[in-house]
């Protein structure tokens, strides 16, 4: 893959970054407020690297799911708010993607200067499946860069999706990776290629769907000795191939038998899959819904699993504790309700512990980085915390994913 230095001298040029900017926020559309500033943080040394090269930056992104027009509700605006202030210097705001504030916002801006386009997904062409749609959608942004554009990469979390701006825009112009992204697929590497073993991965989330490609995948990469530790919601999919009683929990009927097949090539591959032996359980979806630890093979009839127990979560820290590389994707349970909170809060206090220790430890983005921030953790008590959850699963599934091709990778 090439990188910024490739693209030469980039004094007076109209640079196209894509970065990742898809934030939580919540609250009015007047009155938004962003909930986790991750993405932009991991987004600003990128930007701030061409910035001071003299370069005309045009950062791109995408927010939410928008239906292909613009919605009040996911504009980007307080997100150029934040990062200029995250940036510490101003970040002019365009209220379109390729229309006349685009157009004069890039015109307008100097050697140095940062603009930041609105949501891409407002023009319908960003993510169209047919190719002329996008990639007239991809012509009209390469439009605003003039003869000498170029183009960065650096949106993580979005390079697993054959997009305008991720996939087609890199393939018009000089193109390079930014500097997130070339961190997150060397550490994504270090995950697939002869990682320093014992090799643990732990995987929570809610559906066992989500993850059947990469749980598919890591059974294949990993060696006799390694482990494979569940939790989350998927959790009660295995414990019910087990044969045991899950009360309302969440379950995939359907996945029952795969749960099966892939605990039994863990045995005769000599792999460990552990499954918690006890489970926070309460009468319905809801913090005060009288949350009690029982034994994971004898869940009442009238609760739901929301957590691992606290048995479970020191047996996972255990399991953790002379891992030489540690990949997790996914909450242990509710987080974001304090009296589900404990099995996730565990499972990051035992990376941080492996990282003291000087193992690899990988938080694989999405819910499992909004989990370590929102309960306290310092990010640097990790060797790395990803900014793209589904990217990091494809990566480790095996699949060719467009934005990195179209790069170069």
């Amino acid at each position: 893959m090439k990188t910024i230095d490739d693209l030469g001298d980039l004094r007076g040029r109209r640079v196209l970054v894509r970065s990742d900017l898809n934030v939580p926020m919540e609250g009015a559309p007047e009155a938004p407020r962003i909930t986790d500033d991750g993405r932009i943080r991991a987004s600003v040394p990128t930007i701030r690297e061409l910035a001071s090269r003299g370069a005309r930056v045009v950062v791109v992104a995408h927010f939410g799911r928008p239906k292909g027009a613009p919605e009040a509700k996911y504009s980007l605006a307080p997100v150029a708010a934040r990062l200029a202030e995250v940036l510490g210097a101003p970040v002019v705001f365009a209220g379109d993607t390729v229309g006349p504030e685009a157009q004069a916002a890039v015109t307008g801006l100097g050697d140095g200067d940062v603009a930041l386009l609105e949501n891409l997904r407002f023009n319908p062409g960003e993510t169209s499946k047919d190719d002329a749609e996008r990639g007239a959608f991809a012509d009209a942004l390469v439009a605003l860069l003039g003869e000498d554009g170029a183009y960065v990469g650096d949106g993580f979390g979005a390079v697993h999706r054959k997009h305008a701006s991720v996939f087609d825009v890199p393939q018009r112009v000089p193109a390079a990776v930014g500097g997130l992204v070339l961190a997150e697929v060397e550490v994504l590497r270090r995950l697939t290629v002869d990682p320093a073993r014992p090799y643990a991965v732990v995987l929570g989330g809610s559906k066992v769907s989500d993850k059947l490609g990469v749980i598919d995948n890591l059974l294949r990469l990993m060696v006799r000795g390694d482990r494979l530790l569940i939790g989350g919601g998927m959790l009660f999919t295995f414990l019910k191939a087990q044969g045991h009683e899950v009360g309302k929990s969440l379950l995939e009927e359907d996945q029952l038998e795969t749960a099966r097949g892939y605990l039994a090539r863990a045995e005769e591959a000599g792999i460990e899959i552990l499954l918690p032996t006890d489970v926070v359980a309460a009468t319905a979806f809801a913090a005060d819904a009288d949350p009690q630890v029982v034994a994971a093979d004898a869940i009442p009839a009238d609760r739901l699993g929301l957590d691992i127990g606290p048995a479970s979560g020191a047996a996972f820290a255990a399991a953790l504790a002379d891992a030489r590389t540690v990949f997790w994707n996914g909450p242990m349970g509710v987080f974001e309700m304090e009296p589900y909170a404990g099995g996730t809060r565990a499972v990051a206090q035992a990376l941080a512990d492996a990282t003291a220790a000087g193992a690899l430890t990988v938080v694989g983005g999405g819910d499992s980085a909004a989990a370590v921030r929102t309960l306290g953790f310092d990010e640097a008590s990790f060797g790395h915390i990803s900014t793209g959850g589904g990217a990091s699963l494809e990566y480790l599934e095996g699949k060719t994913l467009p934005g990195l091709s179209a790069l170069g990778a």
